[in-house]
C-alpha cells in the first residue's frame, strides 16, 4: 500500500515505508484510520505495544441509508472512547473526523479545514495538534476532553450528507476564532 501511495505523486519525495500493524505500533504517534468496526480488532492485539503511546482515532461509526449518512452510537458513546477503553495504557485523542477522505488522499487538493481534537490526555492533545499544524491548510482546535468525541463523530454524518446532497467535498471552518 505504501508503494501505491508514493507512486501517486512521482514528483514528490515521500519518505514512506509500509509495515505490518506491529511495525506501525513502534511509531511515536499512531493514527487509527480504519473503518469504525475494524478499529478495536486492529488495535486490541497491540494493547501492550501501544501502552504509553499517543493513539489518534479518526473513525466515525456511520452507516449510509439512501442518500444520507446516519450516526451509530457505540456503547461507550464514540469510537474514540471505545479505543481508549481497549487501550487503557495509551493516550487516545480523537481527530480528523470531518475531513473528506478524497481530499485527504490528494496531496495537491489544497485542503483547508479546522480539525477538532479532543482527549483526556494533554500529551495526546498536544501531539495531535502538532501533527495537524504541520499539515498545510489545516488548523487544529482543542475541543476539550474525550467526552466531546461522541458529538464530533456523530456530526460527521451531517457533514458527509451535505457533501452527498450538494456533490461537494466541503470542510469545517469555525468563524470568529
Amino acid at each position: 500500500m505504501a508503494r501505491e501511495v508514493v507512486a501517486r505523486w512521482p514528483g514528490l519525495t515521500l519518505d514512506m515505508e509500509g509495515a505490518a500493524n506491529e511495525g506501525a505500533a513502534r511509531a511515536d504517534v499512531i493514527v487509527v484510520a480504519t473503518p469504525w468496526d475494524s478499529a478495536i480488532p486492529t488495535v486490541g492485539p497491540l494493547r501492550d505495544d501501544l501502552a504509553g503511546k499517543v493513539v489518534i482515532s479518526m473513525a466515525n461509526a456511520l452507516v449510509k441509508e439512501g442518500r444520507e449518512m446516519l450516526a451509530l452510537i457505540p456503547p461507550r458513546g464514540s469510537v474514540a472512547a471505545t479505543v481508549q477503553a481497549a487501550l487503557p495504557g495509551s493516550l487516545v485523542a480523537a481527530a480528523f473526523h470531518h475531513l473528506p477522505a478524497s481530499e485527504m488522499e490528494d496531496l495537491d487538493s489544497g485542503l483547508e479545514a479546522d480539525v477538532l481534537v479532543c482527549s483526556d490526555h494533554a500529551e495526546a492533545t498536544t501531539a495531535a495538534m502538532g501533527l495537524i499544524d504541520a499539515m498545510p491548510g489545516l488548523r487544529p482546535l482543542d475541543t476539550g476532553t474525550l467526552s466531546q468525541a461522541a458529538a464530533i463523530e456523530a456530526f460527521t454524518a451531517v457533514c458527509i450528507t451535505l457533501n452527498i446532497r450538494y456533490k461537494v467535498h466541503s470542510t469545517l471552518q469555525m468563524a470568529g476564532m
